[in-house]
């Protein structure tokens, strides 16, 4: 089934109902939204792409961008959503690599468009966003286009934080297997309502998209294009049975903010990165129970573990905090399992069907039939996976495994905390020693003593951090995850 049919369907069977939201406004109903989709697509078909062809999209959150990923699907084609904030040679890759025939694009982003297409030898035309060749671009409306289940819905490219990006390729079937999962394992549904998009739509936020669509839920996408709390509060009071996606750092900042309530929130599903318990309980005590988590990657799109609201709040009440540390049991359309070595591995609709144009990391990472994550972990009687870290992340000293996350966990209790982020650095007499980075609550003041007692007091005395690193900020992706890979570059570079 073509994703773009369930568009289509709300254009038929509720055609007056709501579905882009800029801000407090309506900004087009499902038959507008369909309209616009089909005629997308006439105006692509007539530039002559060929089917499957790619097209990028390296913009901000719009309402354009939900008109344009639809109108991609309805052509029949595959988008290729890319993170805005990707250095202009890793922009300069993705558009190379992908074979783009064209770039969608938001003004703000023309520039960096143009000089990446410049430095990739790209001749892909690029249009931007609302400009005369994007009004161009509406022609005759078209019929909405046959698709194999197995064909390219969407090339993610993974945020090259560890070398080159690679393009993850999703397809009809993985992305209508995450959405059916949504409503089992993350979300019972709840018809209408809306899915404010405050985190990047070229990530987990806009694959969220679709369950909330297909149940006919509005798209809203905050007049900033971002994350503001006070925007994000005011939306939260203006629509109705409102659901968002949010990176753990972002729950973080909405509970800390000036004015924090929940409004007509119904659900936050947060996800991209672990939550501390302290963090999750905190979030609780000023929001209610209106939290539920995943667990996946892009490889596997927000499908591997998670936990409904109603899982959180059984387990904040039995003060179960082996649950609310977990993320969460294996979703519905997917087997997962733990390799002898720790390695979390998944198999199942949801899973990719490799790696763009790369047959050697396809094979080391889909092998034997599973999804090789990276990541360590361990299941525990009841079937939660909790995770300790990145495999790559663990910390070897004097040969004793040390997982950074038990670490963080501990300087996170402090209340002069704010963050903190664990890594190991090479000893010549150690192999590693544990290093913390930490970053102070403003006006507060904490020091290494302090952090120490608060270690020795807690776990063995051997993964207690050897020094500690105060900075004004940790280093983050565009998605809200801890750069570990630019603390080690700081480290080198003292």
């Amino acid at each position: 089934m073509n994703l773009a049919a369930h568009l289509l369907r709300n254009a038929l069977r509720d055609p007056t109902g709501s579905a882009l939201g800029l801000g407090d406004a309506v900004v087009a109903d499902w038959a507008g939204m369909a309209r616009d989709a089909a005629s997308l697509a006439g105006g692509l078909r007539a530039r002559g792409l060929q089917p499957g062809a790619r097209v990028a999209i390296v913009a901000a959150n719009s309402p354009d961008y939900a008109r344009a990923l639809y109108a991609i699907w309805w052509a029949g084609y595959a988008a290729v959503p890319i993170n805005v904030k990707l250095h202009p040679k890793e922009l300069a890759y993705c558009l190379d690599h992908s074979g783009a025939s064209l770039i969608l694009h938001s003004r703000d982003l023309g520039e960096n468009v143009a000089a990446a297409a410049r430095e990739a030898g790209v001749s892909a035309q690029a249009i931007e966003f609302g400009g005369a060749h994007w009004r161009g671009l509406h022609g005759e409306a078209a019929a909405l286009a046959e698709v194999a289940p197995d064909d390219l819905a969407w090339l993610f490219y993974t945020s090259g934080t560890t070398g080159r990006p690679k393009g993850a390729m999703l397809s009809h079937r993985n992305i209508l297997a995450m959405a059916t999962s949504y409503f089992v394992d993350i979300d019972p549904p709840q018809f209408g309502g809306a899915i404010v998009h405050a985190a990047p739509m070229s990530h987990g936020s806009g694959l969220y998209m679709f369950p909330t669509l297909a149940i006919g839920g509005t798209q809203v996408i905050p007049e900033s294009g971002g994350f503001d709390p006070a925007e994000i509060f005011a939306l939260w009071r203006h629509w109705r049975h409102v659901t968002m996606f949010a990176a753990p750092t972002m729950v973080k900042r909405l509970t800390e903010a000036p004015g924090a309530a929940p409004g007509n929130l119904r659900v936050v599903v947060f996800g991209g990165a672990p939550m501390y318990v302290a963090d999750l309980k905190a979030a609780i005590g000023t929001f209610g129970y209106r939290f539920a988590q995943l667990y996946g990657q892009g490889e596997s799109p927000m499908c591997i573990t998670g936990m409904t609201r109603a899982t959180i709040e059984a387990a904040h009440v039995a003060g179960d905090d082996a649950i609310l540390g977990s993320v969460g049991t294996a979703q519905s359309v997917v087997q997962v399992r733990c390799a002898p070595d720790g390695e979390v591995l998944a198999r199942g609709d949801s899973v990719m069907r490799g790696y763009w144009r790369d047959d050697a990391a396809t094979a080391k990472t889909l092998k034997d039939g599973w999804l090789h994550t990276g990541d360590v972990g361990a299941i525990d009687a009841r079937g939660y996976l909790t995770l300790k870290d990145r495999s790559k992340d663990l910390i070897i000293s004097g040969g004793s495994n040390i997982y950074p996350r038990e670490v963080e966990e501990i300087l996170q209790r402090h209340p002069a905390v704010a963050e903190v982020s664990v890594i190991g650095e090479p000893d010549p007499e150690w192999g590693e020693n544990v290093v913390a980075f930490v970053v102070r609550r403003a006006g507060a003041s904490v020091d290494t003593a302090a952090l120490d007692a608060l270690c020795l007091a807690n776990i063995a005395r051997f993964k207690r951090p050897k020094r500690y690193v105060f900075l004004e900020a940790l280093p983050k992706s565009a998605y809200g995850k801890i750069l570990k890979t630019e603390l080690r570059r700081l480290l080198k570079g003292e």
